[in-house]
């Protein structure tokens, strides 16, 4: 498995870091998009695109994007053609964006989820795979409606 691209802006570091070493723990590598502590402030639409252009270029299959309530993120992943970035704050919607919807990217916020919670949604999330059936046929519409907007 390729490393799970994540980014979080000011807002969730904290939660950010915990989920990395969830990760970590279960021997997933991650690449992380989110600024050091070194460097200025990094606004989330900016961490967000990286992320989802990551995605859409190849480099990972999977994002986890995490800001104050995982809103903005997702705003600005979406913004990327071909990327489906679900907002998550329980299991049951983790596991749909990934078994209807097919989302690559899941946004967390931080200050409406909890920690065990987190890991919960994220484990969720990566044990779910695309069914197709029928959602195919709507997650293929998502896909006509980014080229009809992109000819425009």
């Amino acid at each position: 498995m390729q490393p799970i691209a994540i980014g979080a802006d000011d807002a969730a570091i904290e939660l950010k870091n915990v989920i990395v070493a969830f990760l970590q723990q279960r021997d997933i590598s991650v690449t992380d998009y989110s600024p050091g502590s070194d460097t200025a402030p990094v606004g989330y639409p900016d961490i967000a695109f990286q992320v989802a252009q990551g995605i859409k270029d190849g480099k990972h299959q999977r994002g986890i994007l995490l800001c104050g309530t995982g809103i903005g993120m997702s705003i600005v992943a979406n913004k990327v053609p071909g990327i489906r970035a679900a907002q998550c704050h329980d299991t049951y919607s983790a596991q749909r964006a990934r078994k209807s919807n097919d989302a690559q990217i899941i946004t967390l916020g931080a200050r409406v989820i909890g920690p065990e919670l987190a890991k919960s949604i994220v484990e969720a999330w990566l044990g779910s795979e695309f069914e197709g059936g029928g959602s195919a046929p709507k997650v293929a519409r998502i896909g006509y409606y980014e080229q009809v907007v992109g000819q425009r």
